[in-house]
């Protein structure tokens, strides 16, 4: 079925209302429900990682010619499809320079966010922000860590978000709040990128309503146990009960996925809150959640290759993504904070 008539058949759906109920107030979700979510295309996703994680990247060490190589396909593909940076910027980059990463372990390069925009039909200057690092550990040892589910799963997720966002908008579709798609480095030696982002916001924090990160969600995690497809949801009722909601119910009209929240639990040993990109937003009190697919015996060694990503899984996971993102970014009310 060709893109056009596919989209329009989306649009036919039967529009229905819910509301729901937090612990610390009622939220109006009054937005009719869709099925844009299923625009995302797996073939898709699958071709962009395919480049992204091959050899030829390098591992795309943060600074280095591998990176810097994703960095232009990743511009390239934003400029292709005509989806513009925001409009403070003057070009689709953010230097982080090597100064701000100089407590790294191993010296590090200057480096690059990349970043693209949508802008809300309503509320534009209310942005919702979805993260996923491009970044990887390189050449090591004369071994290539070609980071394809660490994270080339979570790259072209947002890529993928991305160009599905603006196919609605060339349709006259378009969410009620903006969208920043921020590509970051340095993540894997101390999410340099996203500290640099919020030191240094294009859009001010204060218009920043959500951050949706997405690392690592190509595969099946060691710890997981179940036979149903999954992700784990990491923060999403840390700073806002209405975030974590929103993420429930988007998955309730879309793909259904087991939403496990093992690894959001305090006291699980992998801390995993604490270390991915999320964190620089949630320690800037905007609300931040983490799609994750778990650790498994290919993290950071040579082994996380495109061969073994289970594409029907990254597919449902971005799936989500997607459902989550449109319902925040068209919540009659911006997310409340938790009152301390």
């Amino acid at each position: 079925m060709r893109k056009s008539t596919f989209l329009f058949s989306i649009l036919g759906l039967t529009l229905s209302f819910t509301s729901c109920k937090t612990s610390q107030s009622i939220v109006e979700i009054s937005q009719p429900k869709t099925s844009y979510w299923e625009m995302v295309n797996q073939d898709t996703l699958a071709k962009h990682l395919k480049v992204i994680t091959s050899d030829d990247f390098e591992g795309r060490r943060t600074g280095e010619k591998g990176q810097k190589k994703a960095t232009d396909y990743i511009v390239n593909y934003y400029k292709q499809r005509h989806i513009s940076f925001p409009n403070q910027a003057d070009s689709y980059t953010q230097v982080v320079p090597a100064s701000f990463m100089s407590k790294a372990q191993m010296k590090l390069k200057d480096s690059e966010n990349i970043w693209a925009f949508i802008e809300g039909s309503e509320k534009p200057d209310e942005v919702l922000v979805i993260t996923a690092h491009y970044d990887h550990l390189g050449i090591l040892m004369g071994q290539i860590y070609n980071g394809a589910d660490d994270n080339g799963s979570g790259t072209v997720a947002v890529m993928e978000l991305a160009r599905v966002f603006k196919s609605l908008a060339e349709n006259g579709i378009k969410p009620k709040r903006s969208v920043l798609f921020l590509h970051v480095t340095g993540e894997e030696f101390g999410l340099y990128g996203s500290r640099y982002y919020v030191e240094n916001p294009i859009i001010p924090l204060k218009n920043t309503i959500a951050n949706i990160n997405i690392d690592m969600i190509g595969r099946k995690g060691k710890e997981y146990k179940g036979d149903s497809d999954y992700v784990y949801v990491v923060g999403a009722d840390k700073l806002s009960l209405d975030l974590n909601e929103m993420s429930e119910q988007a998955n309730k009209e879309s793909v259904n996925l087991d939403l496990d929240y093992a690894y959001n639990a305090e006291d699980h040993p992998e801390q995993i809150y604490y270390r991915s990109d999320h964190y620089s937003f949630a320690k800037h009190k905007v609300p931040a959640m983490f799609y994750f697919n778990g650790t498994h015996e290919d993290y950071h060694l040579p082994g996380d290759t495109f061969d073994k990503i289970d594409m029907h899984l990254l597919t449902q996971r971005t799936k989500l993504a997607f459902a989550t993102a449109w319902k925040i970014l068209n919540a009659p009310e911006r997310l409340k904070l938790i009152e301390p």
